[in-house]
């Protein structure tokens, strides 16, 4: 018997989304070894606890992520089927990640490249239409002609798609406020968690404004914030948290999450919230968030993402106090 949770619209005239939502990266193998049985037991698990958005993209393991998943739900009944709703996402062609101010869109994102790419997604999933189409990432140098997303418009009309999106780049997230406030997409993915919040200036504000969906990525920043980490652990080589906690990141992060702990425990309530939990509740708390998601390799880590769902919202004085944790420290992926 599939359990329930609570959801939201995502976006205007959107689909119903879980306010927690399956992560799909980590299933492509790119966060160390992951077994297929492993990860559909994981995707069962979420389902019958109520998750029913997952999202995922052909960068997680080139199209076995989105295997994984399309061939999961495939088998199961039509009726838990239809509830379930899958995000997946349309890189851009080969050239620099995120796209530099000098790159032109018809170089990346060319129609010709949008439809064979999207055609590749469905093929994946097992799909006639998909449910959000995502661009993986962005520059502000095309918002004045953004034509891909107008592709994208065309493939709406077409019933290849049901809603358009954009993930954020991290070293410019502000780059799809002019986006929303035009009308060009249905949903933004954004990063927001105890460490990054500057979304909450401008962008979460505009969202909510112009009914943009918000799927909110990285709340645990790629398992910093869970505590599981000490100061001195290192990630194999295999797992691309090796170079995302490279050099003194890893210290850095550990110091930090020590005080995010002290505060819980002074607040009154680090018994009730696990890091983790914390990480997960304060991502989802602006009222402009439609669903937080997390990774999700087996069963267990499954059970303990929902139970945070299950948790008491953090009073506003809470919210506060936690506020004090943002950390701007530059682009994580390419800077110190």
């Amino acid at each position: 018997m599939k359990n329930s949770l609570p959801q939201n619209t995502l976006g205007r005239d959107g689909f119903p989304v879980s306010v927690l939502g399956f992560g799909g990266w980590a299933l492509g193998g790119q966060w160390g070894v992951q077994d297929d049985s492993e990860s559909v037991a994981a995707l069962e698990k979420a389902i019958e606890s109520g998750v029913n958005f997952i999202d995922t993209a052909p960068g997680y393991g080139d199209g076995r992520s989105e295997n994984v998943i399309g061939t999961m739900l495939a088998d199961l009944p039509a009726a838990v089927r239809e509830t379930i709703h899958v995000a997946t996402k349309t890189p851009p062609s080969a050239g620099p990640w995120p796209p530099s101010p000098y790159c032109r869109w018809q170089d990346r994102y060319s129609a010709a490249y949008i439809r064979a790419n999207v055609e590749e997604r469905l093929r994946n999933l097992k799909t006639d239409c998909l449910d959000l189409l995502q661009l993986h990432t962005w520059t502000r140098a095309w918002n004045d002609d953004p034509q891909p997303l107008l592709v994208l418009q065309k493939l709406r009309e077409e019933g290849k798609i049901r809603k358009i999106g954009i993930c954020t780049p991290e070293q410019d997230q502000n780059c799809v406020v002019q986006l929303m406030r035009d009308g060009l997409v249905d949903v933004v993915q954004i990063i927001f968690n105890l460490f990054e919040q500057e979304p909450a200036a401008q962008l979460l504000p505009v969202a909510a404004e112009t009914g943009t969906g918000v799927i909110v990525r990285v709340s645990l920043d790629e398992g910093g914030l869970t505590g599981k980490y000490a100061a001195d652990h290192e990630f194999p080589a295999d797992d691309f948290r090796s170079t995302y906690f490279g050099g003194d990141r890893m210290q850095r992060t550990a110091a930090r999450v020590k005080e995010i702990a002290a505060d819980l425990e002074e607040l009154g309530v680090a018994e009730d919230y696990s890091l983790p939990a914390a990480a997960i509740k304060f991502a989802g708390s602006h009222e402009a968030v439609s669903t937080v998601i997390v990774g999700m390799r087996n069963p267990r880590q499954a059970a303990d993402n929902v139970a945070s769902v299950g948790l008491p919202n953090f009073t506003p004085q809470a919210l506060q106090r936690l506020r004090r944790h943002q950390w701007l420290r530059g682009v994580w992926y390419g800077g110190q």
